[in-house]
C-alpha cells in the first residue's frame, strides 16, 4: 500500500484546474504585452516550463518530509527575508528581490508555503489548545515573524495576505473575538476617514449601549464597557495621526480616492479607472482575444500584472471573467472538500491555508482591479506575470496535493 503510485492517488481535479488556469492566464499575459518589446509572455513560458520538474520534485518527496522539517523550512524562509536587508535589489522603490543576472526572485512568495507548514506543524501538537493565551501567542507569533520582516521592504501587499492566517487558526479553536476585533478596528479605521471622530465614537457608544441593555442583566459590565469606550475612543483619535504620519502618501492617496475623498483619474487614480474602463467595456461576451483596445493601447499600467484581470474583463467580457472566477471558485471548494477528509491534523490545517492563501489573493486582486479595494500589489494566482509568484503557488498548491495523496499511507 506504501507504494501506490502518486498518479493514482492525486486529486486530479485540482490538477486540471490548476493547468487550466495557467494556460489561461498565459493567454492573457500575451495578450497585455504582445506590443511590448520585453519579451513578456516568452518569459512567462520559459516559467511555466520550469514548473513541470518543480511539481515533479514536489510530488517525488515523501510527505511525512514537509511535516518532519516544517520548522527548518520556515526558519530558512525566513533568513531569506532578512537577507534581503544587505543583499536584496531594489525595484520600484521596494527590496524585495535577489538578483541573479537578469533573473530576480521574491522569496516573500515561497515564504507563505513555508509558513502555512509551520503553523500546521505547531498547531498538529496534541497538547496545542487554541484557547490558552499563551498557545495563541505562539501561534500568532508564527504569522507575525514573516510579516515583520515583509512589511519594511515595504510590501504591505504580501504582508496583508497573512491575515488569512486568523481564520485558519479560528478553525481549529482560536476564540471568534479575534476575527471580531479585527473586523471592528478595520470598520472604524474606515468611518474614522469618513466622518468626525467624534461622531465615530458616539456611534460606538450608541451600540456599546445597545449591546449592553440587550444582553442579560447577568452578563451587564458598565466597567467593561466603560474600558472598550475609552480603547476604542483611544483608536479613533490616533486613526488621523497614523494617516497623515505613518502611511506614505501614495497609500494616503489610494484610500481617499477610494473613499470618494478625492478624484484625480489622471494621477494616482489612473490605474484603477483604466481598469474599471477595461472591464466596462468588454460587455457580456468581450471584444474577442487580442482585440481589446484598452489592452492593446496600453492604457492600463502593469495590466500583465496586478491589472490582468483587466484582460479577462476586456476581451472576454462578463462571460469570460464569470468562467474565470468558477474556476477559482471551484478549486477553492475542492481544496476545502479535500481538507475536510485528510486523516491528519497537519495535512488538514495545511490545506486551509493553501484554500486561505488563494482566496484572500482572488478576492483582495478582483477588488483592487474593480475599484472597490485599494491598489496594494497583489498578483492573480497562476494569471499574474512572475516567475516567483507562479512557483510560489505552484509549491504551496502541489505539496497539500502529495499530502492527499499520501493519506492511504496515514492511520
Amino acid at each position: 500500500m506504501k507504494n501506490q503510485s502518486v498518479k493514482n492517488n492525486i486529486d486530479w481535479i485540482s490538477v486540471i484546474i490548476y493547468i487550466v488556469l495557467v494556460i489561461l492566464g498565459w493567454l492573457n499575459i500575451y495578450s497585455s504585452s504582445l506590443s511590448s518589446t520585453e519579451g513578456t509572455y516568452e518569459k512567462q513560458l520559459i516559467f511555466i516550463a520550469c514548473t513541470i520538474p518543480l511539481i515533479f520534485v514536489v510530488l517525488f518527496v515523501d510527505g511525512k518530509f514537509y511535516e518532519k522539517y516544517a520548522s527548518i523550512i520556515f526558519g530558512v524562509s525566513l533568513l531569506s527575508l532578512a537577507g534581503l536587508f544587505l543583499f536584496g535589489k531594489t525595484i520600484a522603490g521596494q527590496r524585495c528581490w535577489y538578483a541573479i543576472g537578469s533573473f530576480t526572485l521574491q522569496p516573500s512568495e515561497f515564504a507563505k508555503a513555508a509558513t502555512s507548514l509551520a503553523l500546521a506543524k505547531y498547531l498538529s501538537d496534541t497538547q496545542i489548545n487554541l484557547k490558552e493565551t499563551n498557545r495563541q501567542i505562539q501561534a500568532l507569533s508564527i504569522i507575525l515573524l514573516p510579516v515583520i520582516l515583509i512589511l519594511p521592504q515595504p510590501d504591505p501587499g504580501s504582508a496583508l495576505i497573512y491575515s488569512i492566517f486568523i481564520i485558519v487558526l479560528h478553525r481549529e479553536g482560536l476564540p471568534v473575538w479575534y476575527i471580531w476585533t479585527g473586523f471592528i478596528t478595520i470598520l472604524l479605521f474606515v468611518l474614522t476617514l469618513i466622518l468626525e471622530p467624534y461622531v465615530v465614537i458616539l456611534l460606538a457608544l450608541a451600540v456599546l449601549i445597545i449591546i449592553h441593555f440587550k444582553g442579560r442583566a447577568v452578563d451587564r459590565n458598565f466597567l467593561l464597557s466603560t474600558i472598550l469606550l475609552a480603547i476604542i475612543s483611544a483608536f479613533v483619535f490616533s486613526v488621523n495621526y497614523v494617516f497623515e504620519n505613518v502611511f506614505k502618501q501614495h497609500h494616503r492617496d489610494r484610500f481617499n480616492i477610494l473613499l470618494g475623498k478625492t478624484v484625480d483619474m489622471k494621477g494616482i487614480g489612473y490605474n484603477t479607472n483604466q481598469s474599471e474602463i477595461a472591464i466596462g467595456s468588454g460587455g457580456w461576451l468581450g471584444k474577442g482575444f487580442l482585440e481589446g483596445t484598452q489592452t492593446k493601447g496600453g492604457f492600463v499600467p502593469e495590466q500583465h500584472t496586478d491589472y490582468i484581470f483587466t484582460t479577462v474583463g476586456e476581451e472576454w467580457g462578463f462571460v469570460g471573467s464569470f468562467i474565470v472566477i468558477a474556476l477559482f471558485a471551484g478549486l477553492l471548494l475542492r481544496i476545502i472538500y479535500l481538507a475536510e477528509r485528510q486523516k491528519t491534523k497537519f495535512s488538514r490545517v495545511y490545506g486551509y491555508c493553501v484554500a486561505g492563501i488563494l482566496f484572500i489573493h482572488f478576492f483582495v486582486n478582483i477588488a483592487m482591479v474593480v475599484g472597490i479595494f485599494p491598489t496594494i500589489g497583489v498578483p492573480l494566482p497562476f494569471f499574474s506575470y512572475g516567475g516567483s509568484g507562479l512557483w510560489g503557488f505552484t509549491i504551496l498548491l502541489f505539496i497539500f496535493l502529495k499530502m492527499d495523496a499520501n493519506k492511504v499511507n496515514e492511520w
